[in-house]
């Protein structure tokens, strides 16, 4: 790995600290863009990275007492089979269309970013909360495993809203949930991409150790304007991620059109899944990232 790869990394890990999430969407793009590996091999390695950060985090919750067992299983269940789903589906979508669909997650999470969290989230008891805490998961795991990011962001206002958790036990609960649903993705990638164990590693230690640098710079930082030039950074990331493949996914479209119309039509029901997950957030008052710090960890 080269000394740049692993300042990045470092830099991911500072940015999980300092904000509580956004970081882990860097990570695809740092493995094809600077470390040169296919989309492919780079989303299984994000999950395996994911899933290290977010159980560090989630040890912490655990011995704070911030992390609800049940809930987590339940929703992690149902995650899991949208995770591995995805991470089978990658299989057949055209990398640069992956890619694509990572820059539309990445929008997502800046606006997220950008608003912070503007009102207290508050639980909304409905009929049918379970169900919708159980689509809830299957469309955020489907997320999570095909692109390799971890939704935080998207999980942690679902618990707040249809499963009644206080805010530190959502927090810490969504951390269980995104090593389930990285594990199950990375289950499904495993089947068809080759992963080099030892760049994942360390780049899961140099992002891990870069989050404790980062939790400790939170408590003496403006977290309003860091947290929204981070936004802008990931907007401009997700912005560089289309230049970069949008052509070269028309390419390919063009030269063989009957044959990319499914692979349009997943994109565009993952697209529709992506919205409609994200509502909840809306709902809910949405934004948690830079309110905790890594030990926070929603969004990664």
């Amino acid at each position: 790995m080269s000394l740049l790869g692993l300042a990045l990394s470092l830099l991911i890990g500072v940015a999980l600290g300092l904000f509580g999430g956004g970081g882990s969407l860097l990570t695809v793009p740092l493995l094809v863009y600077v470390l040169g590996l296919p989309p492919r091999e780079a989303i299984a390695s994000s999950l395996l990275i994911v899933a290290a950060a977010s159980l560090v985090a989630a040890l912490q919750h655990l011995r704070a007492g911030n992390l609800r067992l049940r809930t987590g299983l339940q929703f992690g269940s149902a995650g899991m089979v949208g995770a591995h789903a995805g991470g089978r589906a990658g299989a057949f979508i055209d990398p640069s269309l992956l890619l694509l669909l990572l820059a539309c997650m990445m929008v997502l999470s800046a606006y997220a970013m950008w608003r912070g969290r503007r009102a207290p989230l508050r639980p909304a008891p409905h009929a049918h909360a379970f169900a919708r805490l159980v689509a809830q998961g299957l469309g955020v795991g489907l997320l999570t495993g095909l692109m390799g990011a971890g939704g935080g962001f998207l999980i942690t206002p679902a618990l707040v809203l249809w499963a009644g958790l206080p805010m530190p036990a959502a927090v810490g609960t969504s951390l269980l949930i995104i090593v389930l649903n990285a594990l199950a993705g990375f289950s499904g990638y495993a089947s068809h991409v080759r992963i080099d164990f030892h760049l994942v590693a360390s780049l899961a230690a140099a992002a891990v150790a870069g989050s404790f640098v980062g939790a400790r710079l939170a408590a003496r930082i403006d977290h309003t304007s860091l947290r929204r030039a981070f936004a802008g950074f990931v907007l401009g990331m997700a912005a560089f991620v289309f230049a970069r493949e949008t052509d070269a996914f028309l390419a390919t479209a063009r030269s063989a059109l009957p044959a990319s119309l499914p692979q349009l039509a997943f994109a565009l029901a993952v697209l529709l899944v992506g919205m409609a997950t994200g509502r909840a957030s809306r709902r809910a008052g949405a934004g948690t990232f830079g309110e905790q710090g890594f030990s926070g960890g929603a969004g990664i």
